[in-house]
Order: structure tokens, then C-alpha cells, then sequence
């Protein structure tokens, strides 16, 4: 079964050290997403139906509201060592300014690249560090982490091709019935969401609400919907003491091993250890997804 060893959450999203040997589902995130092999065996990430190597020399990259899963190739492969670093684009943003593009699609036109040596070096010190359980003061954390996205950022992404962007934290849906739909799914994350009511609700089939949700926010409904889940319970699991029976409950699932399942299929690691592993630094607002 997959772990989490540590995960750090913050205003600067969430780091997480996952001990890697089952697949996950096809998930998205808010924020920019990078992925770094620590050790073990090499593996696959998946993005946009098209499978990329993480190896040694290898760092796979996923824009924001980027669709993409984990395919751990052979379950019977011994466990990958991933240092996942989940960074919200408002937090790049107190960077610098620019850098509020991170939430823009193409943010990274590479998927896989190939890592140099300062980009190898840090994310490994940060990987130790973790893995041993050193305390991280806030602010060494922060420096850590603004550094190796810089390195990142510079190396990899093009944001200085960036003339303008959107304060919002989701790609701007121009159709006002998408807007709608998306509206209803944000106040009534945890209620059941019947997709064919949803369609009729902004005068669509389902077929034309499908296609026109996937136009303007390269997600499916269905998947967008998930994403505010797993928002959501992270959000629970990390700021409230609510039971996992009440937790899962709030989020919609009739019974808390579906809730433990999906948590696990979507983030790698069950709630309960979640919960156990993380350390929270100081947080702002959560912000509209």
C-alpha cells in the first residue's frame, strides 16, 4: 500500500513525500504540481493520456487543473520514493508578481525534463530532511521552497511570455452557463451531484454540457467535482477535529471506506494517516477553487 511519510502544508500549498506502489485515479490540482524521484524504483506519470518517465535524471511537470494519474507500472515493483510539491500560484505570486501565470495552462510546455544538478541536489536535501523528521522553521521552509521553484520555474516554464492574467483561481469559463454549473458545484461540495439534473439546470444536454465544460475548463464535470472533494477533506483533515465518519459524511460518502478509498485512489495516502503525517504551517484563507 502506497504512504505518505511527511507532508507539509502551508500558504504555500502542500509538500509531500509519498512512498509510491499503487496507481492513482486521474485527478487534477489547483495548484502547480512537480514531481521529483527520491529513490527506489523508476516509474510512469501520466498526463493528458500520455505516459512520462520519472527516473534519476527525470522531473515531470503538470500545470495547474492539469489532468493526469499515477501509473506504477508493476504492482509487484518494489515502492518509488516521490517528492511531490503541490504550489499555490498566490503564494508564487508574493514572489514574484509575474508568477501568478503558474495557474495558467502552458505554464510548463514540457512535461518531462531533464533535472540539472542544483534542482537534484536541493529537492534531495529537502526529501532528508523530510524523511529523517527535521523540524523546519516556517521561514527556512519557505526559502527552501521559493528557491527550488526558481530553479524550476526558470529552467522550465515560460513565464515571462506572460503579458496578462487572472486573479481568479480557475480558468475563466466564458459560457455563463459553465460559470453557473460551476457555482452550483462549488456551494454543494459533499451533496450528491446529479450531472443530468446539473445540465438541465443551465438548459444543456448532457451531451453539449459535457462538451462545453471540457472546452472551457479541460476537465471533465465529474472530475472538477472531485477535485473540490478532495480539497474539501484535506481542508477537514487539517483544520477542524472532525471524526472520519463525520468528515466523510459532510463530503457526501454513504459510508467512511468509500470516503478512505477515494482519498486514497486521488492523493495516495488513507485519510487517517494523512492526518497523522502532515505539519501545518501558518494558513491563509482557503481560496475559491
Amino acid at each position: 500500500m502506497s504512504t505518505a511519510i511527511r507532508v507539509l502544508q502551508g500558504e504555500f500549498g502542500r509538500v509531500a513525500l509519498l512512498n509510491m506502489d499503487r496507481p492513482l485515479v486521474t485527478h487534477a490540482h489547483s495548484q502547480c504540481h512537480v514531481l521529483i524521484k527520491v529513490s527506489g524504483t523508476n516509474t510512469f506519470f501520466s498526463v493528458r493520456n500520455r505516459r512520462y518517465p520519472l527516473n534519476d535524471h527525470t522531473a515531470v511537470l503538470v500545470n495547474a487543473w492539469e489532468p493526469h494519474s499515477y501509473t506504477h507500472h508493476n504492482p509487484d515493483a518494489p515502492r518509488t520514493l516521490i517528492l511531490a510539491l503541490y504550489i499555490e500560484p498566490l503564494w508564487l505570486g508574493e514572489i514574484e508578481n509575474a508568477l501568478l501565470s503558474s495557474r495558467q495552462p502552458g505554464f510548463f510546455p514540457q512535461t518531462c525534463v531533464e533535472i540539472p544538478q542544483p534542482i537534484r541536489a536541493l529537492s534531495n536535501s529537502l526529501a532528508m530532511q523530510m524523511l529523517y523528521g527535521e523540524h523546519f522553521s516556517e521561514e527556512y521552509l519557505k526559502s527552501q521552497l521559493s528557491n527550488l521553484m526558481i530553479l524550476v520555474i526558470d529552467a522550465f516554464s515560460q513565464w515571462r511570455s506572460f503579458t496578462a492574467f487572472s486573479t481568479d483561481s480557475f480558468p475563466q469559463a466564458q459560457d455563463f452557463r459553465i460559470r453557473r454549473a460551476i457555482s452550483f458545484m462549488r456551494a454543494n461540495v459533499g451533496a450528491e451531484v446529479d450531472m443530468n439534473q446539473l445540465a438541465s439546470e443551465v438548459c444543456l444536454s448532457r451531451a453539449h454540457f459535457f462538451k462545453l465544460f471540457r472546452q472551457h475548463t479541460n476537465l471533465t464535470p465529474n472530475l472538477y467535482n472531485n477535485i473540490l472533494r478532495v480539497e474539501a477533506a484535506i481542508q477537514g483533515l487539517t483544520q477542524t477535529q472532525q471524526s472520519m465518519t463525520s468528515l466523510s459524511g459532510s463530503l457526501g460518502f454513504s459510508a467512511q471506506s468509500h470516503f478512505t478509498r477515494f482519498f486514497q485512489q486521488h492523493t495516495g495516502v488513507v485519510p487517517s494517516q494523512y492526518r497523522k503525517v502532515v505539519d501545518i504551517y501558518r494558513m491563509n484563507a482557503v481560496p475559491d477553487l
